[in-house]
């Protein structure tokens, strides 16, 4: 079995669900050796004490180049974003590198089975956002019966990073997402990766620069890649629905495919409260509210490493 680190990082703001998070991978018999690191990005005294006892890694990077003070504007957790091609510089050692964002938590064990699959194959192993159940590739601006301008994540931040040439040529492509992904530790990516993303801050937006670099790494550079379904990491903006015989979430299609790992993407205040609730739907049509968020924390039992 490989040496396996499982990585996320965030700030005070995201303590909870980052906790949220890491029980919902302890839980699980096959994560018994696993080891745990976390960025502190912004974290105060209580929370790294809690990290003191839980996990087996923290560490506080520094921007990884000059960024001007205009285009961070305070914003020091997204060096938790910035740094991620740099774990094994950070945590040497490991096989495996898996990043899971803080507001994702593992539902399915098959999800995260198919990353570290993925990552054994040397390859960067991520999903895309695309499903069948996810309805909307690009924005289009109109003008009377002619598209004028058609929007994409790609387009309009390597346009700005990189220039019109590298934005024209990622254009059709799908976004690979960079809030989950696992990489072998001695795979070229990170090298490659940490040059693009420093690239990408010079020019381009601090906040969609690891995402931006990951897909340029991936369609334009060619590094092997293993893209999964959706299914494995879901993207919650768009609903997955409750099996009320397997008490879990599944896709909304069928085959009804139990969800790997559900990022909370798209419900910012339920993020911040975990006691709000949403209208959300069963397998049979039934409406009831309820959460996306991991249902069986108790932050009084927390495992510790």
């Amino acid at each position: 079995m490989p040496s396996i680190l499982i990585c996320s990082g965030c700030d005070h703001n995201y303590f909870p669900m980052l906790r949220e998070m890491i029980a919902s991978v302890k839980r699980f018999h096959q994560a018994a050796d696993f080891h745990f690191a976390v960025l502190d990005t912004g974290l105060v005294d209580s929370d790294r004490a809690w990290l003191k006892d839980n996990v087996n890694h923290v560490h506080a990077p520094d921007w990884p180049c000059e960024i001007p003070s205009w285009k961070i504007r305070g914003r020091e957790y997204l060096k938790s974003c910035v740094c991620k091609p740099w774990l094994p510089n950070f945590f040497p050692g490991y096989d495996i590198y898996i990043w899971i964002d803080p507001d994702a938590w593992v539902q399915d064990w098959s999800g995260l089975e198919l990353f570290i699959k993925g990552a054994q194959k040397g390859h960067i192993t991520a999903t895309a956002q695309v499903d069948r159940a996810y309805p909307r590739a690009i924005r289009i601006k109109w003008l009377g019966r002619i598209p004028l301008k058609l929007r994409g994540f790609y387009f309009s931040n390597a346009k700005k990073a990189f220039g019109f040439k590298a934005a024209k040529e990622l254009y059709p492509y799908h976004v690979v997402l960079a809030g989950m992904f696992a990489l072998r530790g001695d795979a070229p990516h990170w090298v490659y990766w940490q040059s693009l993303i420093k690239k990408a801050l010079k020019k381009g937006k601090v906040f969609t620069a690891e995402q931006l670099s990951l897909g340029m790494m991936i369609y334009l550079a060619q590094y092997p890649v293993e893209i999964l379904p959706a299914w494995c990491h879901w993207l919650c903006e768009f609903e997955p629905v409750w099996d009320e015989e397997r008490k879990l979430f599944v896709e909304p299609y069928l085959p009804h495919q139990p969800i790997g790992v559900l990022h909370v993407s798209g419900f910012d205040e339920m993020r911040k409260n975990r006691s709000l609730t949403t209208p959300l739907e069963t397998i049979s049509g039934k409406k009831y509210e309820g959460s996306l968020r991991f249902p069986h924390y108790d932050g009084e039992k927390d495992i510790a490493v």
